[in-house]
């Protein structure tokens, strides 16, 4: 259920490769078009906004834009469970102003002082057809190579991935989906996992949907692995809030998540704040030091049952 894509996701945030154009928000009440559902692995992606990431141990990261195109970064984790690392940053990236006149890539990179390369390339083959690479290596050892091409329409979506082919070990990990806007608030699609090896075959169906309302969005995926759920809610301009449910086949574990967010415009302040039923209850403030270019943020989680406490700093520059 999306586990193979998650393999490929970077520290930085990918904007929508689509043109706005191209994909409308909204229904259309004009001339009556259902909009485009976007992505499979944007279905929970509000409800996911709404929640904390963990922080542990003290960051430092220092951003800068080199060209209009090129920008960079460093990281500097220092941690108290894990070994401490640098992390090197590099995006290049047009704007959509070029975008429009010459089709070139996205490309991203990071790595890391042991050596581990996570990078990541997009473009364009068409106005509606966007392919993706990605690549991640632990040291010396390739960990992903993954292939996707996606096709967006005017009220579906369609994608086809392919992660780790190798013909010399027969194994290959096929990813199929599909979305389709039913009504202005209804999407429904569903997603195919293959994978196969020299000891194992097998696949994994799962059906999603998503409902959306004036300012709540409810979403489910169910399937023979399990099933997610999701509902965010928008109460007002400062606070949002989102709930989550997971159950795996696999595992036999259910889990349960509450989160919220506050935002505090006139102290340039961000609160999220979550509690899930494995007792795990932290929080994360994110204040913006105007005038300055940095971004101060500070986390607390803690595990009654495990009875393990985690505290973090970081500090964002540019």
């Amino acid at each position: 259920m999306g586990s193979v894509l998650a393999l490929s996701s970077l520290p930085v945030h990918l904007p929508s490769p689509f043109r706005q154009s191209c994909v409308p928000q909204r229904w259309d009440k004009r001339d009556g078009r259902l909009p485009n559902p976007g992505g499979f692995d944007m279905l929970h992606r509000r409800c996911k906004d709404v929640f904390p990431h963990q922080t542990e141990g003290v960051k430092l990261t220092i951003n800068r834009t080199i060209s209009t195109f090129f920008k960079a970064s460093h990281i500097l984790h220092l941690s108290a469970v894990g070994p401490s690392n640098y992390r090197f940053n590099a995006s290049y990236q047009q704007s959509d102003s070029d975008r429009r006149e010459e089709a070139c890539p996205v490309l991203v990179g990071e790595m890391d002082s042991f050596g581990s390369l996570n990078a990541q390339c997009l473009h364009f083959l068409s106005e509606r057809i966007r392919a993706k690479a990605v690549f991640q290596t632990q040291r010396s050892q390739f960990l992903v190579w993954q292939f996707e091409t996606e096709y967006r329409g005017d009220d579906f979506t369609a994608a086809v991935t392919l992660a780790n082919p190798d013909l010399l070990r027969e194994s290959v990990i096929m990813v199929a989906h599909f979305l389709q806007s039913v009504s202005p608030q209804l999407v429904l699609g569903g997603e195919l996992v293959y994978h196969r090896g020299r000891a194992e075959e097998g696949g994994i169906v799962t059906l999603a949907g998503q409902y959306s309302g004036p300012n709540w969005v409810a979403t489910l995926n169910a399937g023979n692995g399990g099933a997610h759920a999701s509902y965010y809610h928008r109460a007002n301009k400062q606070i949002q809030v989102g709930v989550e449910f997971e159950a795996s086949t696999r595992t036999q574990e259910t889990t349960c998540s509450f989160g919220y967010q506050l935002d505090i415009p006139e102290a340039n302040m961000v609160f999220r704040g979550t509690l899930d039923s494995r007792w795990i209850v932290g929080g994360v403030l994110e204040k913006r030091l105007t005038p300055l270019p940095a971004t101060l943020t500070l986390g607390a989680f803690m595990n009654h049952r495990g009875d393990k406490v985690q505290c973090g700093l970081g500090v964002t520059v540019g």
